[in-house]
Formats: structure tokens, sequence, C-alpha cells
């Protein structure tokens, strides 16, 4: 056994994050760990990395007990942690970031940079990153800077690597290059701990899987032993009758109209769309077909240069978001950590940031008022926090898309923009934001819903607007639309049988 913990326990303040935690990883193997947010899966990888110290169990290492962890011996052992959020020095260029606690300089303190860079081409090429090693780590995308930072793991000859939501904001043909990257290092011996809220994806790359709930681990089995609805029996504790638990609500008048509308900024051009009070309407299309730029363009980041934007039936100039929001456009970005709220602030103060207007006279705030909205929606939404001064920071992820969901609502929207709402949330809280879009359609908000899971846009939308190309190229009926034909469409009309081939593989992976 390469990686044991056993009967592992931590408590904060009283409360218990781990109460008997226990997983046991291989030499080679992909091991993953899911359950809901709040189970204990971050504390626990805190511990083996020696970011935390346990109140009780035992963390061994090929059969030797590790009794006190720090984050510098952790990483000497070789247990290394590459989280969602890539930890690189964007000033700094890809090499820099890969000597950083890897490179012991030569006499006299001199660094060899031949020497640096030849290593760090080195392990790019062992990941398969086509990578300027002197490019800054500040200019790479999120799956480039995966790569680096796995590099940089191996550059430390890492036993142990753990990877946390790695795919959560990669499109599939980055996925797949990291899948193949993962099996490479499986059969070089590395053994990895996998967390993921993508089910679907763990037949395709675990060979093991282990559930946490409630602080507590519930079993461990063979991944081909278990299917997605017995993993969700084991992380929730409970049946999950309705992930998707779209209801049938009576639609009203056109909401949100496009007419030709475009952004030379945006990258978005001739978009021709309609939204009705009560109705969802699900945005499709292949990473860079321009879902996110056609919110922003909406919002008012990228304003638009062409066509009409109408809400109830009213053409409308949106040049900034304070237009956007004045007109009952409201927003929530697909970066909730970085846009969504703002994570040093109080959940009180997250929650009314975008009503401040309305909570202040003669330029002060009402503090009482405000308390008492932010409870108020606090509890409408479920928000899970010991109370509404503490900080968004520690809550967990479906906690703090519920707090950005709630920032918007206080502004009572005609129109609610959500881009991937459920994006790296497990299944309880994915069903929670659902049943929430549910409710506010329901109440005659118009929705418009961009995600990257097409079982999400199936299952949630009465309508789906396809895009390709910076443009809607289609827009389906519920009952009319499938995996196929969306994809076909995403593809810009490829072939029945090709976009058929490319639905199985989704749902294969």
């Amino acid at each position: 056994m390469l990686l044991r913990a056993a009967d592992v326990a931590k408590a904060y303040a009283g409360v218990q994050a781990l109460r008997s935690a226990s997983l046991e990883l291989r030499a080679g193997e992909v091991h993953a760990l899911v359950g809901e947010n709040g189970a204990g899966k971050s504390t626990l990888i805190k511990i083996l990395t020696g970011a935390v110290q346990p109140d009780a169990g035992e963390i061994s290492l090929n059969g030797e007990v590790l009794p006190r962890l720090s984050p510098r011996s952790a990483k000497a052992l070789g247990i290394v942690a590459i989280y969602q959020q890539p930890a690189l020095f964007p000033e700094l260029t890809v090499a820099e970031n890969i000597a950083l606690g890897v490179e012991r300089t030569g006499r006299w303190g001199r660094v060899d940079w031949r020497e640096r860079h030849r290593r760090a081409e080195e392990l790019l090429s062992r990941v398969g990153a086509r990578i300027d090693p002197e490019r800054d780590a500040g200019e790479l995308s999120m799956p480039q800077q995966q790569l680096v930072e796995i590099a940089r793991a191996l550059g430390a000859d890492a036993k142990v690597l753990i990877l946390d939501e790695p795919t959560a904001s990669l499109s599939k043909e980055d996925t797949d290059n990291l899948f193949r990257v993962v099996r490479e290092l499986r059969a070089s011996g590395v053994g990895m701990i996998y967390i993921s809220h993508r089910l679907e994806e763990l037949p395709v790359i675990a060979d093991r899987v282990t559930v946490l709930r409630d602080g507590a681990t519930i079993a461990t089995r063979e991944m081909s032993q278990v299917n997605r609805e017995q993993l969700i029996q084991m992380m929730v504790g409970r049946e999950l009758a309705a992930v998707f638990p779209k209801r049938t609500v009576p639609l009203g008048d056109v909401v949100l109209e496009l007419r030709g509308v475009g952004s030379k900024e945006g990258g978005v051009s001739h978009l021709d769309l309609t939204v009705r009070a009560g109705e969802i309407v699900g945005l499709s299309g292949l990473v860079g077909a321009g879902r996110s730029e056609l919110a922003r363009t909406v919002f008012g980041l990228t304003p638009a240069d062409e066509g009409e934007i109408l809400v109830r039936g009213t053409r409308v100039r949106i040049h900034s978001p304070a237009d956007a929001i004045a007109n009952g456009i409201a927003y929530v970005p697909e970066d909730r950590r970085r846009h969504g709220v703002v994570l040093e602030m109080p959940v009180s103060e997250n929650v009314t940031l975008a009503a401040l207007g309305n909570l202040s006279r003669f330029g002060a705030l009402d503090f009482r008022r405000e308390r008492e909205l932010a409870a108020d929606y606090t509890q409408r939404l479920g928000v899970k926090t010991p109370s509404i001064r503490a900080l968004v920071s520690t809550l967990s992820g479906g906690n703090q898309q519920k707090v950005a969901l709630s920032r918007w609502l206080v502004t009572k929207p005609a129109v609610l923009i959500l881009d991937e709402p459920t994006q790296g949330i497990d299944v309880g809280a994915k069903s929670e934001i659902h049943e929430l879009m549910t409710e506010l359609a329901a109440q005659g908000v118009a929705i418009l819903m961009i995600s990257s899971e097409l079982p999400e846009i199936l299952g949630m939308s009465d309508r789906i607007a396809v895009m390709h190309g910076g443009t809607i190229v289609s827009v389906l009926d519920r009952a009319e639309a499938t995996p196929e034909r969306v994809l076909a469409r995403a593809l810009g009309e490829q072939t029945r049988e090709f976009a058929a081939l490319v639905a199985a593989g989704e749902r294969a992976s």
C-alpha cells in the first residue's frame, strides 16, 4: 500500500469536519474520492498534504507512519496536490514556475539557465504540453496551467498526486489530453487521488472509488462494480429521485428579445433569440462557440455594436452592467470565485451588493435592513452558513453559488442569465440549484442558462439555442431536442452519423 489514511478526525471550532475518514491508495492506481460539498474531502486532502494537522487517526506512506506532516515534509516525501485553481506565479515564466521548490542552485547560488530551460522542456514533453518554457505563466490557459503544475510535480518526483476537480473548466479535448497524461503517470507507478463531481467520467479514469459523507468514509468500491446511481445514493444518503426537477409552467410574454445583436469586442454576431416569462432557455455549444460572450454582451460587459436588445417589448441601450441591472437583467458568471462572489466579504454583504442603492439613504447604508434582507434570502435559498457574517470563502462551492444567486435575486430581475450554474458542485447541490431555477421560472422569471453539460441542457430547458462560430445556428423545442441533434448543430451541421458517434462518446465519458 502506497498511502494510507486510517480513521482520521478533525474539528474546527467545534464543527466536526472529519469523523472517521479512511483511504488507501496503491502505487499505479487512480483512486476517485467523491462526496457532497462539506463531506470532508478538502479537509482530508489538507491533512494528507500537511497543511492541517488531524485530531485523531494516522497517515502512513509505504507502511511507515508519518507522525506530523508539514507541507514541506509532504512535498519532500513526494505527496503533491494540484487544485482546481492552479497555483502558478503569473509574472514568472513557465520554466521559473517549474523550477520553484524543485531546482537546486549551483555553486555560489548561481542558476544554470540553460539547464533550467532544458529540464522544463523535458518535463513539459512528458505531459504532452506544447508550451514555450520562457512564456509567462499568466498568459496560459487553464488547461495549460494544469499541465505545467503536473510537470512541476513530476520534477519533484511525485509518488502521490492529488488532483482536485481537474476537469471542472476543461473542454472535452483538454479532458481527453489530461486523461492521457493520468494514464501514463499510472503506468509509471504514480498513485493518484482523483476528486471530481463529474461522476460520469470516473468509470473512464478511476480504478477504485471511496465515498465520504458527513466526514466519514461510507464505502470503497472497485469502479467497475458500482454505477452512477449507487454512488449518488451513497453520497447523499437518500434516493435522488430527480437531478433535473423540471416542471412545466405557463409561459408569459416575451421578456428578452435579441434582434441581430452583435459585438465585435465579444466576438458574437447576428444573434436572434427570445426568452419568455417562466421559460428556461438553454444555451448550448462547444467551447469557443460564443455562449459566455453572448451573456457578457447582453449584460453590457462587451456592449453590443449592432442589432437591438428589447426588454418587455421596449428597445433598451445597454452600455454597461449598470444599464443591464436598471433594465431588470441579472447575470451570474461562470467563475463564481473570481466574479460571482467576493470571497473575503461576509455572506450578508455579498447578498446585498447589487442592491446597495435600495438600502441607502442620503449616502448612508441601512445596516439593519441589510441584515434582514441577507437573512431572508439565505433562508429562502437554503444557504448553509453558521452566520450571515461568515466569510463566503468558508462556504462550500454549492453554498457559494447560492450566495451568488441570492445577490441577483435581491434585485428582483425579469431576466436571469446563469453561466454554468452547477459547475464544480456536487449532485445534491446541483439538484437544489435546479429546484431553485424551477421555482424562479414558476414565479415568471425568464432564465437563460448556459451549460457545457448536455444532460443539464436537455433536462432543464424548455427550448435549446445552439451556438456555433459566435452566432445562434438553431433553436430546438424540448420535445425535439436529442443529444445527436444538439451536437450536430453545435458542430456546424456535421453528418448525423458523426454527431451520433460524438454523443455516444460524451455519454460513455
